[in-house]
């Protein structure tokens, strides 16, 4: 150690890629500003990851409403194993050149709305225990399968919005393009816990199934783009190939 303090010198990298932060998040709003699919992609995933922090923390009182004494261990390790799960069927999903990202994710996000939503469709059909203690209701069950169908779509998530920032987000500008959409997330998140208990959790819950269903419509008009933009470059291509065949040979 006292060698390597002596001898090497600090690596500062190059000056001339040093910027201050004003100037990168400059750079990263001129980049989402010039380009619709940037913005489409850091507001789906800033709608979806707000719902996810959302719902790690609202999850214990929606499973035990009355003080019911739910595995929380067990439940949690459950939805580590349905994450893991999404995210065998994304590589599943991503390995078939026929599938486009942009097709499937609107599904999910669908489904991952509808999941959410089941807090609030069985606070009005299913009649709510008034006995405290015990083990977890009915309706807790429910909720439950809802909830492991949520974090199945989270393991679906993670490697296909990463598989679309490679796509379309530069890489000399990914991490503070992508920072600057985490400024409205993190004050989503933090507006939500500082008023979690001035809103019944069933609003919690609907909120973030409106934001998914949000994101899905986003994901639509994304995917919309991209296949305009394919058939145009290929239509392109074909008239390129058609006018060198159509040119005579100058001999």
């Amino acid at each position: 150690m006292a060698i390597i303090m002596s001898s090497w010198t600090e690596n500062y990298g190059d000056p001339s890629e040093n910027k201050d932060l004003l100037t990168q998040f400059k750079g990263a709003a001129v980049v989402i500003a010039s380009d619709e699919k940037i913005t489409l992609l850091g507001a789906i995933q800033s709608l979806f990851e707000g719902s996810m922090y959302t719902f790690v923390f609202l999850w214990t009182p929606a499973l035990s409403p009355n003080g019911e004494d739910i595995p929380h261990g067990f439940i949690f390790a459950t939805f580590m194993l349905a994450s893991m799960l999404g995210s065998s069927i994304a590589s599943r999903l991503m390995a078939r050149s026929s599938l486009k990202v942009e097709s499937y994710m609107q599904i999910v996000f669908l489904i991952s709305a509808a999941a959410l939503l089941l807090p609030v469709i069985t606070s009005f059909l299913v009649v709510p225990s008034g006995e405290k203690g015990g083990g977890i209701s009915f309706s807790g069950c429910i909720q439950l399968i809802g909830f492991c169908t949520f974090e199945a779509c989270v393991g679906i998530f993670w490697p296909s919005i990463m598989k679309m920032r490679s796509q379309y987000i530069p890489e000399e500008a990914r991490s503070t393009i992508m920072n600057f959409f985490r400024i409205p997330l993190n004050i989503f998140v933090c507006i939500v816990l500082y008023n979690v208990n001035a809103y019944p959790i069933v609003f919690m819950f609907g909120m973030c199934s409106v934001f998914l269903f949000v994101a899905s419509l986003l994901q639509k008009r994304l995917r919309f783009i991209t296949e305009s933009q394919r058939s145009r470059s290929q239509e392109w291509t074909a008239m390129k190939e058609t006018g060198s065949e159509a040119e005579p040979l100058n001999i």
